[in-house]
């Protein structure tokens, strides 16, 4: 019986420490395409062996607060200039199609990256906001996201059970 136990362990261990970890949404600051009180399973595998995409919904430590993890959208690559304009975001001087956020949205701009400003995001960094940017403390406000720092790819939701399923892949068109 004690094998049984220290096994059944030892694989909860592996997989939380290496493979899946869950994680809730906190907030509002991922609405309307997460809600509050959502759990996903976080894929920590994915970034060992590619680097992450734009559109992708990552865990990560914030900058500046004692290892809390958020939740938010990566937007900006590598090398990339980031901009706002008009409350619409850029990248390398062209406008994101955010298709996932309500059309009325306008992205203003915060200390980091301010309206009319423009960022060029470091190697082994990525830039991030919230869908919902009213709500959201991201990139705008305390800039960019170290590799190091991301805990992994939001994968899949499973609760509520309604919400079971696969996190979306974004697409984006130039």
């Amino acid at each position: 019986m004690l094998e049984v136990v220290v096994f059944a362990i030892a694989i909860f261990l592996f997989l939380y420490l290496l493979i899946l970890q869950p994680h809730k949404i906190k907030g509002q600051s991922m609405e309307p395409n997460f809600q509050d009180g959502e759990y996903l399973l976080t894929d920590k595998v994915t970034y060992r062996f590619s680097q992450p995409q734009r559109g992708d919904v990552v865990v990560f430590e914030a900058p500046g607060t004692n290892n809390e993890e958020f939740i938010k959208r990566i937007i900006g690559l590598p090398s990339e200039n980031i901009s706002l304009t008009n409350g619409h975001v850029l990248v390398n001087g062209q406008i994101l199609d955010e298709q996932y956020l309500p059309a009325s949205l306008m992205t203003e701009g915060g200390i980091f990256l301010k309206e009319g400003g423009s960022v060029t995001v470091p190697e082994n960094s990525y830039l991030v906001l919230g869908d919902n940017r009213v709500a959201s403390s991201d990139s705008r406000t305390w800039g960019f996201v170290a590799k190091n720092k991301i805990t992994g790819r939001a994968w899949i939701t499973y609760w509520p059970p309604p919400k079971l399923g696969f996190v979306p892949e974004i697409n984006y068109t130039f």
